[in-house]
């Protein structure tokens, strides 16, 4: 399969976007937003990628652990999954406190990207 792959230029506005009145905008200083898109890059070049949940399970887990941002990291995270899901034409109607959930434990490393995968199958 062919995926669209998020470049870090389009991360970045998803993460601005995010962004509510009074948070700090831009990069984290001391990370690279690229060394953690890498790790998706990495992953396809492994063909550790079956599908397109994934492909956006591994978007969420490089921009939610990578915290390359000075704020939003995980609304990034989830913005940047449903983009990349929706870019494949899966759109999942959002329990937005279960996905917070899921995205917070991503975050926290307590699921990895495999189970967030998962369980992004069974929102269909």
């Amino acid at each position: 399969m062919t995926y669209q792959l998020l470049t870090a230029d389009l991360i970045e506005a998803i993460h601005d976007n995010a962004l509510n009145p009074g948070e700090l905008p831009g990069r984290a200083l001391d990370k690279s937003l690229d060394g953690a898109l890498a790790r998706v890059e990495n992953r396809l070049a492994y063909d550790l990628i079956n599908d397109a949940f994934d492909l956006a399970a591994a978007y969420a887990a490089a921009i939610s652990q990578g915290h390359c941002f000075n704020d939003a990291n995980k609304r990034t995270a989830f913005d940047a999954m449903n983009f990349c899901l929706e870019l494949h034409g899966i759109v999942i109607s959002w329990d937005t406190a279960a996905v917070g959930d899921q995205i917070i434990r991503l975050a926290q490393r307590h699921i990895d990207e495999g189970e967030l995968a998962h369980w992004l199958r069974q929102r269909l």
